[in-house]
């Protein structure tokens, strides 16, 4: 019954609640600064570097993100599976940041909420959008569309950050705004301008290039200007998210070693690129990768990790149900490619029969033998122990899809406790004892 009513129909049942909300909140980010994140990939990690940029810097930042809420001081886990919440819940964390005295919300922003105008009447200061790439087409059913959906934010901010080195940057730096940057670790500006793309005053927005990139399996360094860094994060694309995070403190005058600073003091992001340390000599790794350029990321870096320490790669992965069955089969190849050892599995089914998606992700699998070297293991569990009974001292075990959530949609009502971490540590036990 819900599939039956139109999109667009739902879409004013948001927008006129959004209205209610601003009105019954008194429209409360007129009274602070608000940031918004949106981008395919990368918005959590993003949202928490520019949280801690701030936060270094003296202000008091509220967080409302995929993974947690932060307010006055205390955080908890987000546990609702939305990235945005709905407009009432939304204008209400808002209202409770003025309240508290906070000076920013760091408010990650997803398509849909733009798209079903859940964040209208939010007075962003800044918007950041960190990449577009291949997800949600069974919602937007195009990449434009797609694109059209997050270019909502940028008609709302003072102030813009976009990713020189995604696809159509240009598409975004053509908002006419106070402060605009471009960053890049490819150099990408000059294709911009070689192109001759039209960007209205394409010469007015300031470019951070990151420079002397160096990358390890536990930190990545590189240079802006004269200015260095350290991650002990690994990855360029994590060297990605921090550009998005240092444009925005350039934007707030927030000078580069208090920057660098607040960055290196990050030891971690829940749910992204996350080790679980165990005492097997395993490296096991948890990470959200849902997307087809997530994946891709992601093993491209396993594979400099194993070219450098040796060890084989032993990938546990699913899809989400009732989302773009077309990237099904690309996640398959994606990760067939790189892994020694692949395993299928359940991740959020909802509706959809865990069986037939396992088969779409299956028809991707390429040079691998059934039974042999990928298996379909229905029971996330199940998957996660046979992972790490085939893993050998040395071996990389990569668990992908959930990353730090609390639950698993395995109808489309109901939700059980689920955390890929707890499972894995379980398990570790349960092996250990035998």
């Amino acid at each position: 019954m819900k599939k039956l009513i139109p999109q667009k129909l739902k879409n004013y049942y948001h927008f006129l609640q959004a209205v209610v909300a601003n009105f019954w909140y008194g429209f409360p980010s007129k009274k602070i600064k608000v940031i918004g994140v949106t981008g395919t990939n990368g918005k959590t990690t993003t949202v928490q570097m520019i949280a801690r940029i701030l936060e270094e810097a003296g202000f008091r930042v509220a967080v409302a993100s995929t993974i947690n809420f932060k307010l006055n001081g205390k955080e908890k886990v987000n546990k609702t599976k939305f990235t945005t919440l709905s407009a009432f819940a939304v204008q209400k964390f808002i209202l409770d940041a003025v309240l508290g005295q906070h000076d920013f919300v760091v408010l990650e922003t997803s398509s849909h909420s733009l798209d079903q105008c859940r964040v209208w009447g939010v007075k962003y200061d800044t918007a950041v959008i960190t990449n577009v790439t291949r997800e949600h087409l069974d919602y937007h059913k195009t990449m434009e569309q797609y694109r059209k959906a997050k270019k909502i934010l940028f008609k709302k901010a003072e102030n813009i950050v976009v990713n020189l080195d995604m696809e159509k940057p240009e598409y975004y730096l053509s908002a006419d705004v106070e402060k605009k940057y471009g960053y890049s670790v490819n150099n990408q500006e000059s294709r911009i301008k070689n192109q001759e793309l039209r960007i209205k005053n394409q010469d007015d927005y300031s470019t951070v290039k990151a420079e002397n990139a160096k990358l390890s399996i536990n930190s990545s360094q590189f240079s802006v200007l004269n200015s260095q860094f350290l991650l002990n994060l690994p990855g360029m694309f994590n060297i990605e998210n921090a550009l998005a995070a240092i444009c925005v403190g350039m934007i707030y005058d927030i000078k580069e070693d208090i920057i660098a600073r607040a960055l290196e003091k990050i030891n971690g992001i829940p749910g992204r690129m996350e080790s679980v340390s165990n005492d097997r000599g395993l490296n096991i790794i948890i990470d959200y990768a849902v997307t087809p350029d997530s994946l891709e990321k992601l093993y491209g870096l396993i594979r400099e990790f194993r070219n450098i320490e040796g060890g084989k790669i032993i990938a546990v992965f699913g899809s989400c149900g009732e989302r773009d069955r077309g990237k099904r089969p690309i996640m398959g190849e994606i990760v067939s490619r790189t892994a020694d050892y692949v395993i299928i599995t359940n991740e959020d089914p909802y509706g959809e029969d865990p069986s037939q998606i396992m088969n779409e992700l299956e028809s991707g699998i390429k040079n691998h033998k059934l039974d042999k070297t990928y298996f379909k293991i229905i029971d996330r569990q199940e998957a996660i122990k046979k992972a790490l009974q085939i893993a050998k001292p040395g071996d990389f075990v990569i668990v992908t899809g959930k990353g730090a959530e609390e639950t698993m949609a395995v109808s489309a009502t109901e939700r059980i406790p689920w955390n890929d971490k707890n499972v894995i540590q379980e398990v570790l036990r349960e092996l250990l004892s035998k």
